[in-house]
């Protein structure tokens, strides 16, 4: 997609993060947003803030782990602007600790969001998208726990190389018809965003147990990531050039090649944090 002005950007997790900062350079592009995010409080916020800044915006809170919620955006999505071009399956929450210390409910809470929230964004617009029969693009947010593993993010790793085979998969389909849409794969490394406050969103209120929250050195390195702001000019520039898989640190590319080589070599498996397995 080359012309951004005046098309119509679906946005979900709009309300902070690489969502807000994706919402605030779609506004710079004269784009028409459609921002969602299951925090009410703070999709008023963001909100009310694009609206003073002059964006042509509706507001839904959508819960994406529910595929009622997701088709009813898209209705909404419809009946505002009659169209959608530009699709960012963007919400993710994340949870910390060993595989076997994170409660089922963790598990249901992650990949609810991180993975079934972006099928529920394909089931529910791509046949939009396919009928309009024009230039779109979709954007998945995944991470770099979907292209490397490290210990202690197990639900997460799951959902973000979840995302990234969805988004591989999708892209093949879309070309065998010759779809006239585009897929990009978002990966993060560390971001300065509030993911790992992520529990403040989950459903009944946050867990309780410190085990199911992300560690001190991940908070840490969250902390003092990369803006978000960054982020969104690296994805616009990869939807006006069609690129697929969109990395924000090319400074982990040797952490993928590791896994990779480990894979060919059918050894223990590579650990994404720059240590062997074992």
């Amino acid at each position: 997609m080359q012309e951004l002005r005046n098309k119509v950007a679906v946005i979900t997790g709009g309300a902070s993060g690489i969502g807000r900062a994706l919402a605030d350079r779609a506004l710079e592009e004269g784009m028409r947003i459609v921002l969602a995010d299951v925090e009410l409080g703070a999709l008023d916020r963001a909100a009310g803030e694009l609206k003073n800044a002059g964006a042509d915006l509706l507001a839904v809170r959508c819960d994406v782990s529910q595929a009622e919620a997701v088709d009813d955006l898209s209705k909404r999505t419809l009946d505002r602007f009659g169209a959608v071009h530009l699709l960012f399956n963007n919400a993710g929450v994340g949870s910390g600790g060993p595989i076997w210390e994170q409660s089922l409910d963790d598990w249901k809470w992650v990949l609810g969001v991180n993975l079934m929230g972006v099928v529920h964004g394909i089931h529910a617009f791509v046949p939009i998208m396919l009928a309009q029969n024009e230039p779109s693009h979709i954007v998945n947010t995944a991470s770099m726990a979907g292209l490397v593993t490290s210990p202690g993010m197990g639900a997460y790793n799951v959902s973000k190389h979840g995302v990234v085979t969805l988004s591989e998969t999708l892209s093949l389909e879309l070309a065998e018809r010759n779809a006239p849409i585009k897929v990009s794969v978002l990966c993060p490394g560390w971001i300065n965003t509030r993911i790992a406050e992520a529990d403040r969103n989950r459903p009944g209120g946050p867990s309780g147990d410190d085990r199911s929250r992300m560690n001190a050195a991940i908070r840490q390195a969250i902390a003092h990531g990369l803006p978000a702001a960054q982020v969104a000019d690296l994805v616009f520039a990869a939807v006006r050039s069609g690129k697929f898989y969109i990395l924000t640190h090319p400074n982990w590319k040797p952490l993928i090649r590791q896994r990779m080589q480990a894979i060919l070599d059918e050894s223990d498996p590579a650990n994404g944090m720059g240590r062997t397995g074992r």
